[in-house]
């Protein structure tokens, strides 16, 4: 518990654990002497039946300001006396007090019984949930390079021989009986195509970044917690004269 917050019933901050008392015949743990302040030069006292450790912290079932307006006690000695821890008591309406305590780490004490008069006070735990953030993974962007196969359709054209005859008329007959009669020739013609031509390039096709959200969902929590109940126990004659409880 050194060193480690105080939390009062309602979750506030009251202050950190400087000293765990114990109780000179048992020696077990009785008092947490807890810093308070803006420089922590103050010291108020919270007994251990009240407080519990949570995790990496103590919850105490006092509200703060209650805490803090505690009865002063003086500590250079590193003891508490009898009458400083009867005040203690009382103020807290805890145990019968009286026994001495001396100052040295240690852990929780055992509950003690509240004091009651002629009235009962019937207590019960609640459940206080805090909630706090933590690591729970890592992702990251990875670009990497796949190669896969493409196919195109595209249109080509080429250019085939074709026999065109026509029959001599006036109009043609000239050219046609130019040169000689009967002799050998030939007339070469030059046939294109086209062909595809595959060729790369690089484009950008969209920005990829990651971002973080924050998703709320329900989560139940739960606990164990103790009630305390109160029946009437009637005696036969209190019973004949018609006694009931108020």
């Amino acid at each position: 518990m050194l060193g480690h917050p105080l939390y009062d019933e309602s979750g506030s901050k009251v202050g950190d654990v400087k000293h765990v008392f114990l109780d000179d015949e048992t020696g077990r743990p009785e008092w947490l002497g807890i810093k308070t302040g803006l420089l922590g030069n103050k010291e108020t006292f919270v007994p251990t039946s009240g407080a519990e450790w949570v995790a990496d912290h103590v919850e105490a079932e006092w509200e703060k300001d209650f805490i803090k307006q505690a009865p002063h006690v003086d500590v250079e000695a590193g003891h508490i006396s009898a009458d400083e821890e009867e005040q203690l008591y009382r103020y807290y309406g805890i145990g019968p007090g009286g026994r001495h305590a001396q100052a040295h780490p240690g852990d929780a004490a055992p509950e003690r019984g509240r004091e009651t008069d002629d009235a009962m006070t019937r207590s019960e735990e609640e459940l206080h949930v805090r909630k706090e953030t933590r690591e729970s993974g890592r992702a990251r962007l990875r670009k990497y390079v796949v190669t896969e196969e493409q196919e195109m359709t595209v249109p080509v054209s080429h250019e085939e021989v074709r026999v065109e005859r026509e029959p001599i008329t006036g109009e043609n007959r000239d050219a046609a009986m130019r040169g000689a009669e009967i002799t050998e020739a030939e007339h070469e013609v030059t046939l294109h195509e086209e062909r595809p031509v595959v060729s790369k390039e690089t484009t950008p096709v969209e920005r990829v970044r990651a971002s973080k959200e924050t998703v709320t969902e329900e989560e139940t929590v739960g606990g164990e917690v103790r009630k305390e109940r109160i029946e009437l126990e009637e005696e036969e004659d209190a019973r004949r004269r018609g006694h009931r409880e108020r």
